[in-house]
């Protein structure tokens, strides 16, 4: 078991700088990650798309929703939430930080905190 490990050790090094490049570093990194069409603004299908990724990592039989079980731990022992219910938290959320309701949110209200 500890031959294969060992075997990848090499790609990890290869791998490590690419993978600290790959962090989001500021909002602009976001701005241009989340912005899939690249206009220069973030529509509400690309924050939800984006924001998903936690979602769709605890989803673990990938049925479209969270079981309790499925939770982190200590937040376990709630009710299921679905994938719907998750996209319109996120909808609600980006409603509130789409300062001047054009549908979008840019730089700036990307960095402000939801109100």
């Amino acid at each position: 078991m500890r031959r294969p490990l060992i075997a990848l050790a090499p790609c990890l090094f290869v791998l490590l700088p690419a993978l600290a490049a790959a962090q989001v570093r500021s909002t602009s990194d976001y701005l241009s990650r989340m912005d899939s069409d690249g206009d220069g603004k973030i529509a509400l299908v690309e924050y939800q798309d984006w924001l998903s990724y936690g979602f769709d990592a605890m989803d673990k039989n990938r049925n479209g929703v969270l079981d309790p079980d499925e939770f982190p731990p200590g937040r376990r022992g709630g009710s299921a939430l679905t994938r719907e219910q998750h996209r319109a938290q996120l909808a609600e959320t980006f409603r509130k930080q789409d300062r001047n309701r054009d549908g979008s949110l840019d730089a700036r209200e990307l960095a402000s905190p939801p109100q």
